[in-house]
């Protein structure tokens, strides 16, 4: 395209009528005035978060749910709202929110410290110090004044699986030696049997209370589309039957409210480079397909070498057989796979623990079956349309350098 054709493109783009009013609305990071279908789960959070109040340390939440079940947004709202009465009352109560998947933020222990320090105004090197000295320094920042701090730790399954469980004993046991603060910890995780792998010593000293939240239910994500939509498009833009095939995507994906979300805005997205002047059903198709290929790709892009080399044997296997692959073949192509490309081969059971990780991602469905006296293994299904595999074995083949 010459320059001044896309200079023209652009021109004409402008001033085309948009179909969005705030796109914003339609983003996972949004924090909408009323929460839709969590009053329940907001009366718990809140109840449990009061005495922060009074300076009085909570007890430690850990929250779990699939994705996409508002766990963070309800948190998050719980919180703001205790941030405001706070601010009102002039009680000093300081809330900090870490996504532990970022990394260099809280894929170490030294990072993480290092960063709740930072938010104090601290500053601490990236590196070259003792963790010892790092957590001296964040204890003594905390009783320069009386204060209490809720810390909430997203995806906080993340940060043990990369940084181990004694950072939150450190963390939780810190409140005994300190006088004037107090810390309290909302742990928020898509891993539902994520504590029963932790220390039990760590466990104890969390002494946390738990709550779980359910997927949504297609009726209810229509309820929150319709909320979200009114914001976010000009009236009469979305077709009949939009919002409901949204809706029923997502409750198909578990009652995922952030793939409903996305969909939506995606499929808004797609029509306008269509130059549609409304939303229709076929959009929502296109956006869909958009969605699961972009989804799939990036996952697999950036995952460790040991995972994606574990994934080219599962493609490898199914290209060839097209039904179902047990987790026994799957270790007999990895060990090949690591001896041509110099990759130190793990264990049967690490690779079956990864076959369980790339399962919880969503790129395989792996159902663990008895074999009687055999032991058990893994059933393993692509969730995957064939028309990625290619691509995604192409991405493969570039990271473990069998190109």
């Amino acid at each position: 395209m010459t320059e001044s054709k896309l200079k023209g493109f652009f021109e004409s783009f402008l001033d085309k009528e948009p179909l969005f009013v705030n796109k914003k609305v339609l983003l996972s990071n949004y924090t909408p005035e009323c929460i839709s279908h969590r009053d329940e789960q907001i009366d718990v959070v809140g109840k449990i978060l009061a005495p922060a109040l009074r300076l009085d340390k909570p007890s430690n939440i850990f929250v779990y749910g699939k994705t996409g079940t508002g766990k963070t947004l309800t948190v998050k709202y719980v919180v703001d709202n205790l941030k405001n009465v706070a601010l009102e009352r002039n009680k000093p109560l300081k809330v900090i929110y870490f996504n532990c998947k970022l990394k260099k933020v809280a894929d170490t222990e030294y990072r993480l410290i290092a960063q709740l320090a930072r938010e104090f105004g601290k500053e601490i090197p990236a590196t070259g110090l003792p963790t010892e000295e790092v957590y001296k320094t964040f204890f003594k920042i905390l009783e320069e004044e009386e204060q209490l701090l809720i810390l909430i730790l997203d995806e906080i399954d993340q940060l043990v699986k990369k940084a181990g469980d004694e950072i939150l004993y450190n963390l939780t046991r810190m409140n005994s030696d300190l006088e004037k603060s107090q810390i309290s910890i909302i742990g928020i995780s898509n891993d539902l049997i994520f504590t029963d792998n932790i220390d039990p010593r760590v466990k104890s000293s969390l002494s946390e209370e738990e709550l779980v939240f359910p997927p949504y239910n297609a009726m209810q994500l229509q309820d929150i589309l319709k909320q979200r939509s009114q914001n976010a498009f000009k009236e009469g833009v979305l077709s009949g039957g939009v919002i409901e095939k949204c809706a029923a995507y997502a409750a198909r994906e578990h009652g995922d409210a952030r793939r409903a979300l996305e969909l939506l805005r995606v499929a808004g997205e797609v029509a306008e480079r269509t130059g549609s002047e409304t939303v229709k059903i076929e959009h929502i198709d296109d956006a869909e397909e958009k969605i699961e290929k972009d989804r799939m790709l990036d996952v697999v892009n950036t995952q460790p070498k040991q995972h994606q080399s574990v994934l080219y044997s599962i493609l490898s296997i199914y290209e060839n057989k097209k039904n179902i692959v047990f987790t026994g073949e799957v270790y007999d192509v990895y060990k090949k796979i690591c001896n041509k490309i110099g990759l130190r081969p793990l264990t049967q059971r690490r690779v079956s623990d990864i076959i369980a990780e790339l399962d919880m991602l969503g790129i395989i469905n792996a159902r663990t079956i008895s074999k009687g006296r055999y032991g058990r293994t893994r059933e393993i299904a692509l969730t995957m349309p064939d028309s990625n595999i290619v691509n995604i074995k192409k991405i493969l083949e570039e990271g473990l350098n069998l190109s």
